[in-house]
């Protein structure tokens, strides 16, 4: 079910916020407001009462499994699907049954989408034609797009002469150069090789920043989501179980889906009692409500450490595995439990080593059992 929103981020000043790339590009940020979002396929309910506030020049990031509902609510923000219940406000007014063209939104996909027989600046300068922009100001500003994306010179290219991450920056110039009030973006890096993913995610959000202009960005990858966003709402079956800061997901999770979910967990068995958690022999503070009797506990890798001290519990290391800068070891209990340790990588286990470890004592998310 839809857990509640909390507030956004305190807001200053007006409804709007304003920033300015070094080309002296402007665009204002503005208000999003989802409310009571529902979008019926036949009878799957693909979006079931969904609520959400992005606050002026916010970058927010929808994260979830495949089918969660995170792509059918960007194309119900963007006037793409129509809702069959709930409104849509941009910057106060509802925009819940006006045209996708007349919703003054940007957005990018995960295909590149270019027109081939046209340049990259032809393909910038698209979106300005349509909008009747007189000659001299659509080169001005094709050439203030192509530079903020750091391809100032390579307007005259077309598609087959750029690569796929250059590919992917003249579509976000196209979406950045009619100066939208809203940007979408739908998991636009996913075809992209790993390092040129990661460095594509800097660049848009470094623009975003300098732009202010307010974001909502659909992505499944945690890492990404987690590295860009100011908030993060994690989508379950057409509904937000979760938003919050990265921090507040990671350390805080209100779910034992959110838990499990964002990032990497040990599920463990134990035993609850009195706002505490018995596992492997030590005691855990329980997030959320407590509960008594049989249950799994979440707990993260890096929350449970290798010592030498006496009180810990004995096990002996299946696998280690090298992670660049740290290392990941898998130990087994004594009763057979699978246990992860994520720790420094200069702390080298090997296969049947003995070892000890404790808990560090970290609250987490509890489900009976």
């Amino acid at each position: 079910m839809n857990v509640p929103l909390p507030p956004a981020p305190p807001v200053t000043g007006p409804s709007t916020a304003t920033g300015m790339t070094a080309t002296g590009m402007t665009v204002t940020g503005t208000a999003v407001s989802l409310r009571g979002i529902r979008k019926f396929f036949g009878a799957h309910a693909a979006l079931r009462g969904v609520s959400l506030d992005v606050r002026p020049g916010e970058f927010v990031a929808l994260l979830g499994p495949s089918g969660c509902g995170k792509t059918t609510l960007l194309r119900a923000l963007s006037g793409l699907d129509r809702v069959d219940d709930g409104t849509i406000s941009i910057d106060g007014v509802d925009v819940s049954r006006v045209p996708v063209e007349k919703r003054d939104i940007g957005m990018v996909f995960q295909s590149y989408s270019l027109f081939p027989h046209l340049t990259a600046a032809q393909n910038v300068e698209f979106g300005l034609r349509m909008r009747k922009v007189d000659a001299a100001r659509r080169t001005v500003r094709v050439q203030e797009a192509l530079d903020m994306v750091g391809l100032g010179d390579r307007g005259g290219r077309y598609a087959h002469e750029l690569s796929g991450g250059q590919q992917q920056r003249v579509a976000l110039a196209r979406a950045l150069v009619t100066r939208p009030r809203v940007l979408l973006l739908d998991e636009p890096l996913s075809a992209l090789d790993a390092k040129v993913r990661v460095k594509l995610r800097e660049q848009i959000r470094r623009i975003q920043r300098d732009l202010g202009i307010t974001t909502v960005f659909v992505t499944h990858d945690q890492e990404e989501a987690l590295a860009v966003a100011d908030r993060v709402a994690v989508m379950n079956e057409g509904v937000i179980e979760q938003i919050g800061t990265p921090e507040d997901l990671y350390r805080r999770p209100v779910s034992p889906f959110v838990a499990d979910f964002v990032g990497l967990s040990n599920v463990l068995d134990g035993v609850a009692r009195g706002g505490e958690v018995e596992v492997c022999g030590h005691a855990l503070p329980i997030l959320g409500e407590p509960v008594d009797g049989p249950v799994q506990a979440f707990v993260r890798p890096e929350d449970i450490l290798f010592t030498d001290a006496a009180g810990g519990m004995d096990a002996t290391v299946v696998a280690s595995s090298f992670l660049g800068s740290l290392r990941r070891t898998v130990v087994r209990a004594a009763d057979g439990t699978l246990i992860a340790v994520q720790h420094d990588a200069a702390d080298r286990r090997e296969a049947d080593d003995v070892v000890r470890l404790r808990f560090a004592g970290y609250p987490v998310v509890i489900r009976p059992r």
